[in-house]
Formats: structure tokens, C-alpha cells, sequence
């Protein structure tokens, strides 16, 4: 099993930053990858940037260049951020946080989602 709490979020202004975290605990075994989808209204939940155990990263085009994924590891620690930068309106959407335990247990874990505005 896998508990995911995310925080940060909120409103920003067009050109704006703002910086997403989520934290895994409760974990079954070690926390393989982790990162970010988010769902705009109306629109089905798309992928934005992951991040492995490794530090191998993944970003999808529509933000990279924009937002940076990171990770703290270490004992006990699984820790994501997404620092977005060059925030546009098009970034708003719910942000959902997730982790798998790679071949352990290779099911995506959700957070319950953080709600990131962007205004003009």
C-alpha cells in the first residue's frame, strides 16, 4: 500500500510560479517512481512529469522547459516537487500526485489531488 498527501497549489497569475510537493508514506516497499498527472475540467487526466528512484526523469512538452520535477530520497523519506514556472492559464487543472513500487507492486497510487489556478 502507498498514502500520498500533496500540498502547495493554488492561484497564480499568468507568467507566475508556483510549486507542487507530495509526500508517500505507509509504503510496502521502497517507492520506485513518482510524479504528476493533472485533469483539466471537462478534459480526461493527462500525464505532466515523473520521476524515478534513479532520478531518470520524464516531462511531457506542453510543460518542459516550464516545470521541474525533483525528489528527496532517503531513509523513510519519498518526497516529489513540481516547481512550475512560466505558469499559463492552459496549466490549470487539478494536480494529482502518484507512486508505484515498480516491480513489487507496479499499481499507480493516487493522491487526492491539489487544485492549481492560473489567471490571465
Amino acid at each position: 500500500q502507498m498514502v500520498l498527501e500533496e500540498s502547495g497549489g493554488g492561484s497564480a497569475q499568468s507568467g507566475g510560479s508556483l510549486r507542487l510537493s507530495c509526500e508517500a508514506s505507509q509504503t510496502t516497499y521502497v517507492v520506485y517512481h513518482m510524479g504528476w498527472y493533472r485533469q483539466a475540467p471537462g478534459q480526461q487526466r493527462e500525464f505532466v512529469a515523473s520521476i524515478t528512484r534513479g532520478r531518470r526523469q520524464n516531462v511531457t512538452s506542453a510543460v518542459e522547459g516550464r516545470f521541474t520535477i525533483e525528489r528527496d530520497i532517503g531513509e523513510g523519506v519519498n518526497r516529489v516537487h513540481l516547481w512550475m514556472n512560466s505558469l499559463k492559464p492552459e496549466d490549470t487543472a487539478v494536480y494529482y500526485c502518484f507512486g508505484n513500487m515498480g516491480v513489487w507492486d507496479s499499481k499507480n497510487y493516487w493522491g487526492p489531488g491539489t487544485q492549481v489556478t492560473v489567471s490571465q
